[in-house]
């Protein structure tokens, strides 16, 4: 067998190049993925930073058991902070029980392979000021029934495609449904999301045993530093149909006691409803079709605890950066300019602050 012959300080050409291909999807849908040379780990590293930098709160919703309604909750919080003229992405990354498809009217819908990477379908462009952009592996399926039989190793490279190979585009707010459990895809989004701003919302009914569940979930919450928004209570109440009288179909203290034991609001109060139910079923969620509805009211309220959320978290991250530059002298900021925060490395905002230091540095050496 020919060897190859390579001189040290020349190139060899059987290594990866470190140039991007800038495509805007993971290798594994690329036509040229097989003679491609270039560093694949580079690109998908690269591809999920760039994802990530135009998207800005991530709200899990989260339930360990399922059953809750956490598809439901999660396009119906999605409409409302639509509403409120954000734009908004909904992640489908629940592997085994896609929902997402349905609730947006999306049945059947398959996803195109562009530059930018799968499209992302946008949803009652027509009825709100932004599309709400939807990503499910529902579009990736031959039909709704499919089973998915998928290893870990599988299920981590989705949720690595669902953030990354999927053109998201600007986002305020990336909703995600969350799987039951805290297994593989809640771990590898705890990974890929670590230093983004993300937060919870957890979902349960008053029954002991999805309470229980639940807690599992906060406890997974407690131990990787994921901070919670609140709990959306569904099927917290019903009103009879005949006489409009109010009652709970299950025990509601036991609930009420833990929430406030570990000091966890709630932020939403979801009525077991036939009217939501029949929305959903329908691909016309509550939020959208009846919004002035107790149960539209009802998540609106929850959209608005995680607005606040996200603001409070904007806030806290621009008094840390006036800090830095309160506490920082001249000379550190001058020697090391990789020091500053981000906005004011490129840009307007550069150029203004790179002529203000060297006016002081000039006045810094006058005084000398």
């Amino acid at each position: 067998m020919a060897a190859s012959q390579f001189n040290p300080g020349e190139r060899d050409p059987l290594a990866l190049r470190p140039e991007d291909c800038n495509r805007g999807h993971a290798c594994q849908f690329c036509p040229q993925e097989v003679e491609c040379q270039l560093d694949k780990a580079l690109h998908e590293k690269s591809l999920l930073e760039k994802r990530l930098a135009d998207i800005g709160q991530v709200v899990l919703v989260m339930a360990n058991k399922g059953g809750v309604g956490k598809s439901t909750v999660t396009a119906n919080l999605a409409i409302a902070m639509a509403r409120k003229g954000f734009r908004v992405g909904v992640a489908d990354a629940d592997i085994h029980g896609p929902n997402q498809s349905r609730l947006f009217n999306l049945v059947g819908h398959k996803v195109k392979l562009a530059a930018n990477g799968l499209e992302t379908p946008g949803c009652f462009g027509d009825a709100l000021p932004e599309p709400v952009k939807v990503a499910s592996l529902a579009f990736l399926m031959q039909s709704d029934d499919t089973p998915i039989v998928w290893r870990d190793a599988y299920k981590h490279d989705f949720i690595h495609h669902l953030i990354g190979s999927f053109d998201w585009g600007p986002l305020d707010f990336l909703f995600v449904d969350m799987p039951p459990g805290t297994g593989n895809e809640l771990i590898t989004l705890a990974d890929l999301l670590e230093g983004h701003p993300t937060a919870g919302v957890l979902t349960t009914t008053p029954q002991d045993i999805a309470l229980m569940d639940s807690l599992k979930a906060f406890r997974f919450c407690e131990e990787r530093q994921l901070p919670l928004i609140g709990v959306v209570e569904n099927m917290a109440g019903v009103t009879c149909p005949n006489c409009a009288t109010e009652f709970h179909l299950f025990p509601n203290t036991p609930l009420e006691k833990v929430l406030q034991e570990l000091d966890l609001p709630s932020i939403a109060k979801i009525p077991f409803s036939p009217a939501l139910a029949v929305a959903s079923d329908s691909g016309q969620p509550v939020a959208l079709e009846t919004p002035d509805s107790r149960e539209a009211r009802a998540f609106a309220g929850a959209a608005e605890a995680c607005l606040a959320y996200a603001r409070a978290g904007q806030l806290e991250a621009g008094e840390q950066e006036l800090n830095y530059l309160a506490k920082a002298s001249v000379a550190d900021m001058l020697a090391n300019p990789e020091l500053l925060p981000e906005q004011f490395r490129t840009g307007p905002e550069a150029d203004a602050l790179n002529e203000l230091l060297k006016a002081e540095q000039q006045r810094l050496r006058n005084q000398g």
